[in-house]
């Protein structure tokens, strides 16, 4: 009876294994890739003033008189305040060693003190960026820690890659199914890998400290999609 019992429950978790096996669906999965390009219409600068003085007073004076220069001209070429914002302030004293004639070792002590203010700057007419960037260097900035490109408002360039990448997708499952021999079923899942943005040929020569305007190659703005999609192949 017992051996019995066993073989029947044998056979319906046989069973059941089999009918699990074939509910599974068959399926083709697909990933697709899209990039739009698109020419950027304004550009973040990352630029300052650093100066090294005997005080702590002397050397952050010196930075903000420079800086304030260095927005004046900002405005004067057009630079609304709400564009301007200051990206990071700091003041830190200047270490050197010196041998203690007492002992002979060597001592760190303070020579001075290093004061440094970076603005981040957003610039909209990208006609004027190269006048702008001389005018700046030319009057006292003499930190510069980056420039980017981007555009204002992504929102339909990021659709544009995104549809274009489920697309791409789509086109893929068909054409493997076509290859196959196979009817091409539903959509059962679809999903974003990611959307991101890059630059093509940016950039910016700083060859003369002068206030001549600085060449500038703004490039390109790239928006890249990627989609993976499950369909399930049809009956």
């Amino acid at each position: 009876m017992k051996t019995l019992v066993f073989l029947v429950t044998a056979l319906m978790l046989t069973a059941a294994t089999l009918v699990r096996a074939e509910e599974q669906p068959r399926t083709i999965q697909v990933s697709g890739q899209a990039q739009v390009q698109a020419v950027p219409d304004q550009a973040l600068i990352n630029l300052g003033v650093t100066n090294e003085a005997t005080t702590a007073a002397e050397a952050m004076d010196a930075t903000s008189q420079a800086l304030a220069a260095v927005i004046e001209r900002l405005k004067a070429q057009g630079i609304e305040a709400r564009d301007i914002q200051t990206q990071q302030l700091s003041l830190h004293p200047i270490w050197s060693q010196k041998i203690d004639k007492a002992t002979g070792q060597n001592r760190n002590h303070v020579t001075g003190y290093s004061a440094s203010n970076i603005l981040a700057v957003r610039v909209v007419d990208l006609d004027k960026l190269g006048v702008i960037l001389g005018e700046v260097v030319g009057n006292g900035a003499n930190e510069f820690q980056g420039l980017s490109f981007s555009v204002q408002d992504p929102k339909p360039l990021i659709d544009q890659a995104r549809t274009a990448a489920v697309k791409d997708a789509m086109d893929r499952a068909a054409q493997l199914a076509d290859s196959a021999g196979i009817k091409l079923g539903n959509v059962m899942t679809i999903s974003e890998n990611s959307v991101q943005p890059y630059a093509r040929g940016a950039n910016a020569r700083f060859a003369a400290m002068e206030s001549a305007p600085v060449p500038i190659e703004a490039g390109e703005i790239s928006y890249q999609s990627s989609v993976s999609m499950v369909f399930a192949i049809g009956e």
